[in-house]
């Protein structure tokens, strides 16, 4: 079975040495709290949380699974008393507002515990994971009497709260969404329909499910401009906050799944269930990407957490498994044959893996300091324009560290060669739990073309002018008066590339629409190792600064250097097929008449 140890040195690297967590904390409402002591201390309980409580039911969630019996869920052993102290330890509304019950502290200082909760179980996290989804949708678009009557409950951690989105016949492709919503004289609605897919949408570690459901108003325009966004509890709340009955709710099967056994995936049907708008009447889908881009985040952790538990599963095994010599000579002469570690495409396979969580952990920890903004912002402008920058970054935070952070599972498995393919050391389990992150909240394919779509084409490339402006600023400073030239060298370099790129893809797309579809995905991954190598230079430059200054940790920021050295070396090169990819005619996708496809 896997083990987990939460990362808090390399945490405490990346938020107070890499990117000033403590002057960001200073410089927003919610940060007056959030002081070096508090969260060192805070760190360290959700670190002793997912080591001791968490990391052992991993593997207990993987083999029992989650049990329906006529439309009720039972989570495996153990998950409900982990429950409980979480609730007990008032961990679920770290982030959210004093006034309903939270402790007001900063959202990105929820991450930190996100990250560490959903490494150790991740199909656990969910549960909770989900909820902040929820509470994010209220604090944004509900009414004070939904807050008052929702959110508090959410807060404590008593009701828990889910997305309810996609239907069978509609997938990713919202607009043909059938559920129907009726007004009531009251002002409530009737909520009829059945939705697929919902994770944690039943089970036995709460009172109360509060669930968040898109649907059609009568009347409404076809397509996504007629979604409205609704508030459907499983049990009915009464105005003083108590449960009443039973509403229109019930969970009809949960799926039978390649991994995260340990959550449920339900399918759940509403009946002329009793549910009450939240947001304006047809706008429900803009008011769910609230939602969805918490989930989006929430899943890029998914993928930076597979990352650093397939590394820290893989790097004893290495250690310890003995097979053929090395090339360069013998290593452990005492042995029958060396080390695995001390053979190349070993290391490869770890510094990979390694690499993609260090690098990814920078990437998420540095995007969540844009929801501070955006949730703290002083003026609307302020609020607009955090959104705005976290909007860019969210597609290829989800899609890029979900790859990455499968490729680390696989290359985890690899290490331990046919080992890693059986149960026993939990490393096929890793991979399994981690391939539905490349495919929720929107597949890889279609966060490629929001990139490119949406957050470029139609945004007039400001935004993505904005962050090239950012790598280039770097670059070009820490070219004239950095520590690590050479990894500002390859920086700008890339990043030239990549306007290059761009250019091209929008002077092909003009010419034919189908070339960014075609062009999408590698756009996609090239922004990603880009992106990445920003933030090794980052570190690569703190590290290479504390070495100058002297220091009792020099094994530490040495490692940091040499991490940084193998990113640039052997991964970055990566975005030079990318770009090649990208440069070929749409046609080699779309040439192949449909007829032919069927021909072998």
């Amino acid at each position: 079975m896997t083990t987990y140890q939460a990362p808090v040195r390399d945490i405490d690297f990346v938020t107070n040495e890499v990117l000033d967590y403590s002057g960001h904390y200073r410089s927003i409402p919610a940060g007056a709290e959030a002081t070096p002591d508090m969260v060192q201390a805070i760190t360290a309980e959700a670190a002793k949380f997912a080591e001791q409580v968490l990391a052992p039911l991993n593997r207990v969630g993987d083999e029992m699974g989650c049990q329906w019996h006529d439309g009720e869920v039972t989570t495996p052993e153990g998950f409900k008393e982990a429950y409980q102290m979480w609730v007990e330890g008032g961990w679920q509304g770290l982030s959210h507002p004093t006034e309903y019950g939270g402790q007001g502290l900063p959202m990105s200082l929820g991450l930190i515990k996100s990250e560490m909760v959903g490494t150790a179980n991740w199909a656990w996290g969910m549960y909770p994971g989900l909820s902040l989804g929820a509470m994010n949708t209220l604090v944004a678009h509900g009414s004070e009497e939904q807050k008052q009557l929702y959110l508090t409950k959410l807060c404590e951690g008593s009701w828990t709260g889910t997305m309810c989105l996609t239907e069978a016949h509609c997938g990713s492709d919202l607009g043909q969404m059938k559920s129907r919503a009726e007004p009531q004289p009251d002002g409530s609605y009737k909520l009829s329909g059945s939705k697929i897919f919902i994770s944690a949408g039943e089970h036995d570690l709460t009172e109360n499910i509060v669930h968040i459901v898109l649907a059609r108003i009568p009347g409404a325009p076809d397509g996504t401009k007629g979604i409205s966004l609704f508030i459907v509890p499983k049990f009915n709340v009464n105005p003083d906050g108590t449960l009443a009955e039973r509403n229109g709710v019930r969970c009809g099967s949960i799926e039978h799944k390649m991994g995260i056994h340990g959550n449920a995936t339900c399918v759940i049907n509403f009946d002329g269930a009793n549910a009450w708008l939240l947001g304006r009447e047809n706008e429900g889908l803009a008011a769910m990407f609230t939602f969805m881009n918490t989930a989006r985040i929430g899943t890029a952790i998914q993928g930076l957490g597979a990352s650093e538990l397939a590394y820290q599963n893989a790097l004893p095994y290495a250690l310890e498994r003995h097979s053929m010599r090395s090339l360069s000579g013998v290593k452990d002469a005492d042995k029958v044959a060396d080390a695995i570690i001390h053979h190349a495409d070993v290391r490869r396979m770890l510094l990979t893996a390694r690499a993609f969580a260090e690098g990814g952990r920078a990437m998420v920890y540095d995007a969540a300091k844009y929801s501070d903004c955006m949730l703290q912002a002083r003026t609307p402008e302020e609020r607009a324009r955090a959104e705005d920058e976290l909007g860019f970054l969210t597609p290829i935070l989800k899609a890029f560290l979900t790859e990455t952070g499968l490729e680390s599972a696989s290359n985890a498995m690899q290490v331990f060669g046919g080992h890693g393919y059986i149960k026993e050391h939990g490393m096929e389990q890793i991979y399994r739990d981690a391939r539905i992150a490349t495919m929720y909240e929107g597949t890889t394919g279609i966060q490629s073309m929001d990139l490119v779509g949406r957050k470029m084409v139609l945004d007039g490339f400001k935004l993505y002018a904005g962050f090239c402006k950012k790598l280039y600023s770097f670059g070009f400073r820490k070219l004239v008066s950095g520590k690590c030239r050479g990894y500002a060298v390859k920086l700008i370099g890339a990043t030239l590339g990549w306007n290059w790129q761009t250019l091209k893809m929008a002077v092909r797309a003009s010419r034919n629409r189908d070339s960014l579809g075609a062009a999408s995905f590698d756009f996609l991954m090239y922004s990603g190792y880009l992106s990445m190598a920003y933030y090794w230079a980052m570190m690569a430059e703190v590290a290479a600064e504390k070495l100058a200054a002297g220091t009792e940790e020099k094994a530490f920021y040495e490692a940091k250097l040499e991490t940084a050295e193998f990113y640039f070396a052997r991964l970055l090169p990566r975005v030079k097929g990318h770009a090649g990819c990208m440069s070929s005619s749409a046609d080699s996708v779309m040439g192949m008449p449909l007829e032919r496809f069927a021909i072998r």
